[in-house]
């Protein structure tokens, strides 16, 4: 018995990332290729046309970037997304909450065959109203997040009466210690009465990115990256300092890597 069919458009401005997707589609008979597109423009184009259960859709584009081609879209047309990116500071915490999926390139075969299970389990539902409300959070986020104030540059460390100030680009690393959070300024220890998850928020994740759950890490203090077992790396500091990359948090250090 021949399966249902899902509609898939690929847009991406990159013609070595549409054919990447489109081969290995190849391994999965239940979706076919109707269209790729270049750029934003077309994609639209596409979408009213095809009417597609599945697109992939880029999100850095010259023109139209990936959220503004959405922004564009009648309601009607919405389809599920699986979201292509080298790296996106300002969209990440809305992929993680909002997006069916999202797949970081270089693409990797498992996370791309977790990304197209996802999809079926949701096809299954086919809620268009679900759809709706899903891309509609994802932009209100990415709109809420173009707005946020600049990240912190500076912070203020108390020590008895004395204050004093670190400058973020100071740091080479940054410790959870219980509900403080231990500042390494070279030889310094200084404390703040903050927790990791909050901090972290307030950091530029293009210079300062999050290791392991009692670790964020000065991008450019890293000298050496060593690969250990279960995709779990090992950082090597400029002063030696090593540290360990938790399976949890790899995937921020990848989106540094591919983004830098």
């Amino acid at each position: 018995m021949v399966g249902i069919k899902h509609k898939a458009v690929i847009i991406d401005d990159e013609p070595l990332a549409r054919r990447g997707i489109r081969a290995r589609l190849k391994s999965y008979p239940d979706f076919v290729v109707v269209e790729d597109c270049e750029d934003g423009i077309a994609g639209i184009d596409a979408i009213q046309r095809h009417a597609p259960d599945l697109v992939f859709l880029d999100v850095q584009m010259p023109g139209l970037n990936g959220f503004e081609m959405l922004e564009r879209l009648p309601k009607d047309c919405y389809p599920f997304v699986i979201f292509l990116t080298a790296y996106d500071q300002h969209a990440l915490r809305a992929f993680e909450v909002q997006a069916l999926d999202y797949l970081l390139k270089p693409i990797d075969a498992e996370r791309f065959a977790e990304a197209i299970e996802r999809a079926r389990q949701q096809l299954k539902l086919h809620a268009a109203d679900s759809i709706e409300g899903r891309l509609r959070g994802l932009l209100d986020e990415y709109s809420s997040t173009r707005k946020r104030k600049a990240y912190t540059e500076r912070f203020m460390v108390r020590s008895g009466r004395r204050i004093s100030f670190v400058q973020v680009e100071e740091i080479d690393w940054i410790e959870a210690a219980g509900d403080y959070a231990c500042l390494h300024v070279g030889a310094s220890r200084p404390l703040l009465r903050e927790t990791l998850n909050s901090l972290e928020t307030r950091l530029d994740p293009r210079k300062l990115v999050r290791i392991h759950r009692s670790t964020i890490v000065q991008v450019s203090r890293i000298k050496e990256l060593h690969t250990l077992p279960n995709r779990e790396f090992r950082v090597r500091l400029i002063d030696g300092t090593d540290l360990k990359v938790s399976r949890t948090y790899r995937d921020r250090l990848d989106r540094w890597l591919l983004g830098k």
